[in-house]
């Protein structure tokens, strides 16, 4: 497991930050990088998490922040035809993971299927959530937003950033 990621700002409060490179086993099973695992425990307050998919990987959210989601979205017109697609997708394909003694989770096989999961994975922290992808998906996905960093540069400088 090569782990070239570091938690975000010590002293401050912990986020899941960096990318790691990790392998599943032949029974789903992913561990989870002591780092994140570390924020579960510090600003979570466990080692829980709910998993579901994303356009070409899965996303996992300590349950607090789940929790978030889950508000917002009961809050949307449930009759639009997107709100709906969105839930079928996002919401209703959602697990619980328990981190077993290990520090790992067990990905179950229809979310593996949609993340084209194979043996190499990348984890990469997104500040309150973190994402999960098979590496040949993640490296296609970091060629396309190299060329297009600048694009997205201009869109955060509008947004304040």
């Amino acid at each position: 497991m090569e782990e070239s990621g570091k938690m975000g700002n010590k002293g401050t409060q912990k986020t899941f930050s960096g990318r790691y490179h990790h392998t599943i086993d032949a029974k789903g099973r992913l561990s989870i990088p002591s780092q994140f695992r570390e924020v579960l425990r510090e600003k979570y307050k466990e080692e829980k998490i709910k998993l579901t998919s994303l356009a070409n990987s899965l996303v996992a959210y300590p349950m607090p922040e789940w929790a978030i989601i889950e508000e917002k979205v009961s809050k949307l017109p449930q009759m639009k035809p997107e709100v709906r697609r969105f839930q079928l997708l996002f919401i209703s394909g959602a697990v619980e993971c328990n981190l077993d003694k290990q520090g790992r989770i067990l990905i179950p096989p229809a979310l593996r299927e949609h993340a084209g999961l194979k043996k190499e994975i990348v984890i990469a922290g997104m500040i309150n959530r973190f994402e999960i992808w098979d590496k040949e998906r993640w490296e296609n996905e970091m060629k396309r937003l190299i060329e297009n960093f600048e694009k997205y540069c201009e869109v955060l400088a509008e947004l304040g950033i």
